[in-house]
């Protein structure tokens, strides 16, 4: 339908217009720019739902900061999957995106969640517990991804009559969770340990008090 529109603009621009008149397209367009304004608005609601939820878990508002910088990393697989596959991206892609959000931020609470049990029972240094967090959550992580990549591949496929219609929803999801997945091992890391070190009172080798917070040794 877009390409479609965008052949049917440029004719149009040529044609006079009475004044008080306008040229505008209704239907199926119409529609599909209604449910697209309907689904931004379940995103945002859906990232802020996700930030709220963690928060309470956390009983932090830095850590689940961290944690969702990975859901824009889900990003780059999407559009890539999209492009490779030569799949539009309408209405069932936007919910692929949207399941995104909930699903991609596992990988960095797994990561982030084990750094601060070694930090808080082990005393280790940021470096040494966000590397050893690195090497005991990499198969679970691994694990969840493939699963649920696995899974959504016979979907992706669009097999069937009627698979194609669905097809857009799992690739999303797919390309999604692969970029997510690769990115967050090394991105989120990395933005835990700056964040860590911008904190008043904090440095690489110092000690965990009870609350999981360095102590300048």
């Amino acid at each position: 339908m877009g390409s479609v529109l965008s052949d049917l603009r440029e004719p149009l621009r040529n044609v006079p217009v009475p004044p008080d008149f306008t040229i505008a397209f209704g239907g199926d367009y119409e529609e599909q720019q209604k449910s697209f304004r309907e689904l931004l608005l379940s995103c945002i609601l859906a990232i802020v739902l996700v930030y709220m939820v963690m928060a309470c878990q956390y009983e932090s508002l830095r850590d689940p900061f961290v944690v969702m910088f990975s859901v824009p990393l889900a990003a780059i697989g999407v559009i890539l999957m999209l492009f490779l596959t030569r799949t539009t991206f309408n209405v069932q892609s936007f919910i692929g995106c949207i399941m995104l959000e909930g699903i991609v931020v596992n990988n960095a609470i797994l990561l982030v969640d084990q750094t601060n049990q070694l930090r808080r029972r082990a005393g280790m240094p940021i470096r040494e517990a966000i590397e050893e967090a690195g090497r005991r959550r990499l198969r679970p992580i691994l694990m969840t991804a493939m699963t649920t990549i696995i899974g959504l591949t016979p979907l992706a496929l669009g097999l069937g009559e009627g698979g194609e219609a669905q097809a857009p929803m799992a690739r999303a999801v797919i390309g999604g969770l692969l970029s997510s997945t690769l990115i967050t091992l090394v991105f989120v890391p990395v933005v835990y340990s700056i964040f860590e070190r911008l904190r008043p009172g904090t440095n690489s080798g110092g000690k965990t008090d009870k609350r999981g917070a360095l102590t300048v040794a």
